[in-house]
């Protein structure tokens, strides 16, 4: 008998995986995103075997950190902590990192951040829903770095505009990456270098979009299958008919100085 590729069916198995972590291979076979040019994680595992005491902010389920270290062996840091909002994610990214001596502390995304001033030489950070540069400034020591890469303005809304209708100007600028550069500069960093790239995204089946849109929460706040069975059911139809949905992901980098002293 022959897979059921049915609508149903479909957004049943998108509706069942779990959304703990960041951990995206279910999606392989079914969805694709091109990778940005830089190697975030790559390159941040070049930074963690120079830096002494390191702080990742928003971990998720701790994979990037983990794979960050793993490249950083043997010169890891002597000190590495993280922060997660997340329940789930935070119990997810206790069990991957403390064999590596990782302290996963379950903080708010939106709350200061629970370490004292001057703490860390580099402060990570993968996709973080807002930065908040003035604690970022404050954890960091003198000479220190942030280096993150951050979602850019209208991330995927090909995507987002057709469960959501089109979106405002405001809305569709968000996260831009001068605002942002900005914001740092207003808190003290002086901005190194910052890097943007539009990546092309392809959703190969409905499964694949619900999962997205259960996992990344904020692209349509309040997302349920039920709330949204038109727009799917016209989606699939689609893809059915056309192939797979494309939309583009933005993503900058951010290379971020703490003045010294």
């Amino acid at each position: 008998m022959g897979e059921d590729r049915s609508f149903e069916a479909l957004v049943a198995e998108g509706a069942a995986v779990p959304t703990e972590g960041w951990d995206f291979s279910w999606f392989e076979g079914r969805a694709t995103e091109e990778r940005p040019s830089w190697g975030y994680a790559v390159s941040a595992g070049e930074r963690l075997a120079r830096a002494g005491a390191v702080l990742d902010v928003q971990t998720g389920g701790g994979e990037v950190l983990d794979f960050a270290l793993g490249r950083a062996e043997p010169d890891r840091p002597l000190l590495v902590a993280a922060t997660e909002g997340w329940p789930p994610n935070a119990a997810k990214a206790t069990a991957l990192l403390r064999p590596r001596g990782v302290v996963v502390v379950a903080a708010p995304d939106d709350a200061p951040l629970p370490f004292a001033d001057g703490s860390f030489d580099l402060v990570l950070s993968r996709h973080p829903v807002v930065p908040h540069w003035a604690e970022i400034a404050r954890v960091l020591r003198p000479g220190g770095t942030y280096f993150a890469q951050h979602v850019g303005p209208a991330s995927v809304f090909e995507l987002v505009e057709h469960f959501l209708g089109p979106q405002p100007a405001a809305t569709r600028s968000g996260r831009h990456p001068d605002r942002e550069r900005a914001d740092a500069e207003a808190a003290g960093l002086r901005v190194v270098e910052v890097r943007a790239e539009r990546l092309r995204t392809e959703f190969r089946d409905i499964a694949a979009v619900v999962h997205f849109l259960r996992k990344v929460v904020w692209m349509v706040p309040g997302f349920a299958v039920e709330a949204y069975e038109p727009e799917l059911r016209a989606l699939h139809e689609r893809i059915e008919r056309e192939g797979p949905f494309v939309a583009h992901a933005t993503r900058h980098l951010f290379d971020v100085r703490k003045p010294s002293r």
